[in-house]
């Protein structure tokens, strides 16, 4: 449910709000719904994000040795394949 909401700002914020939203291509009213919904990303009402179990699994992936040079191991890869 939509309600109205008047706002006390400075003018020229007022204009600089309005040409950004023109830009975007959203109203003023959707850009700062928005930002306040942003603020709002602790509060119970907001929707959680579920990951998936393919995406949380990308993060377990392979690790790589801290002294791992891959200059040497792309150079070595070169001459096997130019020989």
């Amino acid at each position: 449910m939509d309600t109205k909401l008047t706002l006390k700002l400075d003018k020229g914020i007022i204009e600089r709000a309005k040409m950004y939203a023109s830009d975007q291509k959203v109203s003023l009213s959707n850009l700062v719904e928005n930002y306040l919904n942003s603020l709002n990303t602790n509060l119970p009402s907001q929707k959680e994000i579920t990951i998936s179990p393919f995406v949380k699994s990308l993060t377990n992936g392979p690790t790589v040795p801290a002294n791992y040079d891959y200059k040497k191991n792309y150079q070595d890869y070169l001459e096997e394949k130019y020989r």
